[in-house]
């Protein structure tokens, strides 16, 4: 006998069911409350007890005027396995949802089964863009638990590794931005500069991304040899050549029509969404780690925190493009002020013996063994640490029991909560600045997914 026969719609309510993100999806209209609408468009914004744009819901709307689309996980231009569901009217934006969890590794369940020695290799991987900037709020915890003093020579090292790293990052972007708004050039420029520091990332620490590089007591390697007329290059060509992308993209009449004026946010809205990076300083709000709540050296170095005034598209690209500028600036004077001495902490309950030591004495081998195996013992405590990433604020919280693992540890992920803004940003805007707006987000989902 043949199968009773599904109705179409049926069948489509079926396959609805079996697709379905539950609360993460996008309802339509009649089947959302009034509070779920307002979240939605971004409305329901709260800044010291008070909303903001209270009255902006659309109630009279029906559901026939508008349809619903679904963009990603898979598309090529969402920076990620994002899936982001559109209400549209015409071509026209009315709500955003953003669809997450596509990448989900555990990053931060697995961290309760790694050592403190091994963490490293698990955080480097959430940002694969800023990886030295992950191991840094990571180590930087953990020493705080610790109780321990970083030689200064590390300090410095971690400082020129993280400005490095936020470069390579904002030519990233740079480059598929620029691709966004069909710049096939800009790919190509960003992609070739950001080539010289991967190139010295490998000479240093041996790979080119997910270096486990900066660890709990200072970096895992000295500076190479020659390192100076490496790093000197480094920011020489890339300066010499951010003005050329300025004369590429700055100017161009189509590229300033995508940008300039679409996706405002407010300084008000970005604060009470808690947003950080160039997402909260393209709103005129000089909020940078690095100045505000100084970490590493950077109080004894000169840069300028460079804000916007508009909070569109156009202030987060110069914000971007003129931070790497700002990086090779301090990279510059890390290269001057880099002390002498040693690159990791001395102490032999968290630092490994000099591999020479290994194979000369019976000591130095079971202690190198005892570390790598059974990890380090932390005291009992909780910690929050929070370093600038090329993204916002990533800080990392940890809780220890004692024991070599930690007990749990949290990421604040700068790309989890920029996320938010997504909605806001692209109420009322046209379906084909879609992509443009995610690009200025700049999120990265191994960041989201953790």
């Amino acid at each position: 006998m043949s199968e009773p026969t599904v109705r179409t719609a049926e069948r489509v309510d079926l396959l609805a069911a079996e697709t379905s993100e539950g609360a993460q999806e996008l309802r339509r209209r009649g089947n959302t409350t009034s509070d779920e609408l307002g979240r939605e468009l971004g409305a329901v914004l709260r800044v010291n007890g008070l909303n903001i744009d209270p009255n902006s819901i659309d109630h009279e709307r029906r559901d026939d005027e508008t349809m619903i689309i679904n963009m990603g996980p898979s598309h090529p231009s969402t920076h990620g396995v994002l899936r982001l569901m559109l209400e549209l009217d015409g071509e026209f934006v009315l709500r955003t949802k953003p669809v997450i969890g596509y990448l989900h590794t555990g990053m931060e369940k697995t961290a309760e089964d790694l050592s403190y020695v091994q963490g490293g290799t698990n955080v480097t991987r959430m940002d694969y863009l800023s990886p030295v900037i992950n191991e840094l709020s990571y180590s930087m915890a953990v020493e705080k638990l610790l109780g321990i003093e970083v030689p200064e020579r590390a300090v410095w090292i971690r400082m020129l590794m993280s400005e490095l790293n936020r470069m390579s990052s904002h030519l990233v972007w740079m480059a598929t931005n620029g691709m966004d708004l069909g710049s096939t050039s800009m790919m190509i420029y960003g992609l070739r500069e950001r080539e010289l520091i991967l190139a010295f990332f490998e000479k240093t620490a041996g790979l080119r991304m997910n270096l486990n590089y900066v660890r709990p007591g200072g970096v895992a390697a000295d500076l190479p040899d020659g390192w100076q007329d490496d790093v000197q290059v480094i920011c020489d060509t890339i300066y010499e050549r951010s003005f050329e992308y300025d004369q590429l993209l700055t100017g161009q009449p189509i590229f300033r029509q995508r940008m300039i004026g679409v996706a405002p946010i407010t300084a008000e809205e970005a604060l009470a969404l808690s947003v950080t990076g160039p997402l909260l300083r393209s709103t005129g709000v000089a909020w940078d780690l690095r100045r505000t709540m100084p970490y590493l050296a950077y109080d004894q170095v000169e840069f300028d925190v460079i804000v916007g005034t508009y909070g569109d598209n156009f202030d987060r690209y110069a914000i971007r493009l003129n931070e790497i500028r700002e990086s090779i600036r301090i990279v510059r004077q890390c290269i001057e002020m880099m002390p002498k001495g040693d690159y990791r902490s001395q102490d032999p309950k968290v630092t490994p013996p000099p591999r020479a030591r290994i194979g000369e004495s019976m000591e130095a081998l079971i202690h190198h063994f005892k570390l790598f195996t059974e990890g380090f013992q932390v005291p009992v405590g909780e910690v929050y640490s929070a370093v600038e990433s090329p993204r916002g604020e990533i800080g990392c919280y940890i809780v220890s029991d004692g024991g070599p693992n930690p007990y749990r540890l949290h990421v604040r992920g700068p790309s989890f909560v920029n996320l938010q803004a997504v909605s806001l940003l692209m109420r009322g805007g046209s379906m084909s600045d879609t992509i443009t707006v995610i690009s200025t987000i700049d999120p990265v989902m191994g960041e989201v997914d953790r």
